[in-house]
């Protein structure tokens, strides 16, 4: 989900692509300054295209020695890399319920999300991660249709992760609710 990752796997695009045509009437779109930005317009109907943030969910699951639950990515963008049950909010759809469904079909298995773990944006991304705590209330890990493998890793033994931001959220999760967990 960011942009911005090192190595070899191209950049990952979610629709960055520019609005060509209005939604309204298929004229075709002019840059204009609206709102102190340059966006296309619609000369004839007065459509302005805003270009809207992609909310995407994630969900950190560990297990009694402490590991985290990651799938291995079984498309692009970022193929066959690592991070955790991870995916895009449909329109409509309430957050809690997609970060449920993400996990369903990429780990095979029903969470209950114990809370919210951290919020996370970056300037010139305009994907924004929302990321809970889950823990698994029916079924046993296994690759789901969006993943090649499920695995338990420990945080600092960690396979080569798909998004740049994974270690740090990992590595929070990590330090916050396994090597000093909250009381109960």
């Amino acid at each position: 989900m960011a942009d911005n990752q090192q190595g070899s796997h191209p950049p990952i695009m979610h629709g960055h692509g520019q609005a060509k045509f209005c939604l309204n009437c298929g004229q075709e779109l002019a840059e204009r300054e609206i709102d102190g930005a340059m966006r296309p317009a619609c000369e004839d109907c007065g459509y302005v295209h805003y270009t809207d943030p992609k909310v995407a969910v994630g969900v950190l699951i560990g297990d009694e020695q402490g590991r985290v639950l990651l799938m291995q990515r079984a498309h692009h963008p970022r193929k066959d890399l690592w991070s955790y049950p991870s995916g895009f909010v449909d329109a409509g759809e309430k957050v809690e319920d997609a970060a449920i469904r993400e996990t369903q079909e990429e780990a095979g298995v029903t969470v209950e999300l114990d809370g919210l773990l951290g919020l996370h944006s970056e300037t010139g991304n305009r994907v924004i991660l929302v990321v809970y705590r889950g823990h698994i209330v029916e079924g046993e890990p296994r690759p789901g249709e969006e993943s090649l493998a499920v695995d338990y890793f420990d945080a600092d033994n960690l396979p080569d992760l798909a998004f740049d931001r994974d270690r740090r959220i990992i590595q929070d999760w990590h330090k916050r609710f396994v090597a000093s967990p909250a009381p109960n």
